[in-house]
């Protein structure tokens, strides 16, 4: 057998302390990515318990159908506005900028819907409370314009629709109203 040279010796030792600790890493690397075991009791849910609370939310074909049934009513005017509905939570499920329609537009129908499904109230009656209490235009996420209208079932809010940018807010608001109706179709 041949005797190897200083270098190679340290050269062949490096290599395979690299392949050593690159295959150690490798496996600690897979064993740490490894899942947990589930958990073996699972949790039944029980419309009787107490601690759980039911809720009801648009479907994404429903707030379509709410917010294209508010476009159809503004073009049919020759308004170009946007449209948005939001759930329960003022989550937007959807908005629908119509040609030609402004800028704030977007924005503002996201605020008209969100303000009305909080408040379970169309915007324009929300928007005369504000003489009584000013304060509440400072809360985030609103707007107190016409142009809003709430989706309820049993009276409760599961939704609320916003249109904005027809020259008034009652227009905005027949316009939000007509998707409203939509929905009971």
């Amino acid at each position: 057998m041949k005797k190897m040279s200083l270098r190679t010796r340290v050269l062949t030792g490096a290599v395979a302390a690299a392949a050593l600790g690159a295959g150690t890493f490798g496996a600690m690397s897979a064993n740490a990515s490894t899942p947990a075991a589930a958990p073996a009791t699972t949790v039944k849910a029980d419309t009787a318990n107490r601690n759980l609370q039911q809720s009801t939310h648009l479907t994404v074909d429903a707030a379509t159908k709410a917010a294209q049934a508010a476009l159809d009513a503004a073009e049919k005017e020759n308004q170009r506005v946007a449209v948005s509905v939001v759930d329960r939570n003022g989550n937007t499920i959807l908005t629908l900028r119509g040609d030609g329609s402004g800028p704030q537009a977007y924005e503002s129908a996201e605020k008209k819907a969100y303000t009305a499904v909080s408040w379970n109230a169309p915007t324009s009656e929300l928007a005369k409370r504000l003489a009584q209490a000013p304060n509440l235009k400072d809360i985030p996420g609103t707007l107190f314009l016409a142009g809003g209208a709430p989706v309820q079932v049993k009276g409760a809010p599961v939704a609320g629709i916003g249109v904005a940018g027809a020259p008034s807010g009652d227009l905005d608001e027949k316009f939000a109203q007509a998707g409203v109706a939509a929905l009971a179709k």
